[in-house]
């Protein structure tokens, strides 16, 4: 097969989730034998024309001048090249700036749309860009032969919504087994002495909820916020808030996974905000670093940890798990149990085959039809 993977800012992983799996997939799928095309900024920081035998394809992201307007330039750019490339399978990953372009998806090519989250309960949008959003959801799922749901609740929205069946896959990750707290030293914290947030810094996330928490605790060692807090106004916002209190940290993006898996190994707690869309990769990422995990009371997060995590909404709920976490019960066996769902149905080896198997049942129907 002839693939192409749309909508990532490119591999390797710069970003976010998409482009974390799109750097594990590309590569499985090429090693499978397929034709695998990934398309990128064309100022991704990896330049090369190939990645672990995944061919790259750079294209004009004026992102870095227009902010998000750029956005959809880029997948226009990427759409015209595709066009001209007889692919048998487009991967579009997302929606939210590509499916504007839905009339020009290539019209002999097979379009299977990963349906991500519901973009348009984003508070960090406008009322007209949600309005916007919703209408985006509704032209990727008309213009999309196949669509793939990463989190159950997204795979029953779909069915409710649109009456449209979609092939649930979720996103993967690996268990960490090689811990070394020496690199804690470059953050200045010892294992179990730091509570610890991964995330975008945006609203929905709920992080301002976690950190108000933090200052109604009566723990004093630090909570660690690592993302990339000066890239958006809501990140701006929080480190100026709390900028001159001792106990909360912005550490910026972290890219190395040594160094990220081992913050989330050794912290206390890990606290996953985030309250709309799917299964957030960060949070598979958490489950396979060993880590006890408060996240918040939501079907998307309830589906994927179920019993084995401590549940918050509230500021005050957040400062008495931290205040209380000695007491909480059961949190060795909350952690085995995670760690063995990320072996059992989450690993990228089961992901990634489920992806091919999904991908070849597609293009199968489609020449023999």
């Amino acid at each position: 097969m002839k693939i192409a993977l749309f909508g990532t800012r490119g591999i390797p992983n710069h970003h976010g989730g998409f482009e974390q799996f799109a750097e594990w997939f590309a590569p499985y799928m090429a090693k499978m034998g397929h034709q695998v095309y990934v398309y990128c900024s064309h100022n991704h920081p990896y330049q090369e024309e190939i990645f672990n035998g995944a061919k790259l394809i750079h294209c004009y992201d004026p992102e870095f001048k227009l902010g998000t307007a750029g956005q959809f330039i880029y997948d226009l750019n990427c759409l015209l090249d595709a066009r001209k490339r007889n692919f048998d399978i487009l991967l579009q990953l997302g929606y939210t700036s590509s499916s504007v372009w839905h009339p020009l998806l290539p019209k002999n090519t097979i379009i299977a749309t990963n349906m991500d989250g519901l973009e348009w309960k984003r508070s960090k949008y406008h009322p007209f860009v949600r309005r916007f959003l919703a209408k985006a959801e509704a032209w990727a799922v008309k213009s999309s032969h196949h669509l793939i749901a990463d989190n159950p609740a997204i795979e029953s929205f779909l069915k409710e919504k649109y009456g449209r069946p979609s092939t649930y896959i979720p996103y993967g990750a690996e268990v960490f087994s090689n811990p070394d707290p020496e690199v804690l030293k470059t953050y200045q914290v010892a294992p179990k002495r730091y509570d610890l947030i991964v995330a975008r810094m945006e609203p929905e996330n709920n992080i301002e909820t976690i950190l108000e928490g933090v200052m109604k605790s009566d723990q004093k060692h630090p909570c660690l916020v690592v993302g990339k807090h000066l890239a958006t106004p809501f990140g701006r916002y929080l480190n100026k808030k709390y900028e001159k209190t001792p106990k909360i940290r912005f550490l910026g993006g972290i890219y190395n996974l040594e160094q990220l898996d081992n913050l989330r190994h050794h912290a206390r707690i890990y606290f996953h905000g985030h309250s709309v869309g799917g299964t957030n990769p960060s949070l598979l990422e958490a489950m396979g670093s060993q880590v006890f995990i408060a996240a918040h009371d939501n079907p998307f997060n309830k589906a994927i940890l179920g019993t084995d995590a401590a549940y918050f909404k509230t500021s005050d709920e957040v400062a008495l798990l931290l205040d209380q976490h000695q007491a909480h019960q059961g949190v060795q066996d909350m952690i085995q149990a995670n760690a063995e769902k990320i072996k059992t149905t989450y690993s990228w080896d089961r992901i990634n085959a489920s992806y091919l198997a999904f991908l070849e049942s597609i293009y199968e129907f489609k020449t023999q039809s």
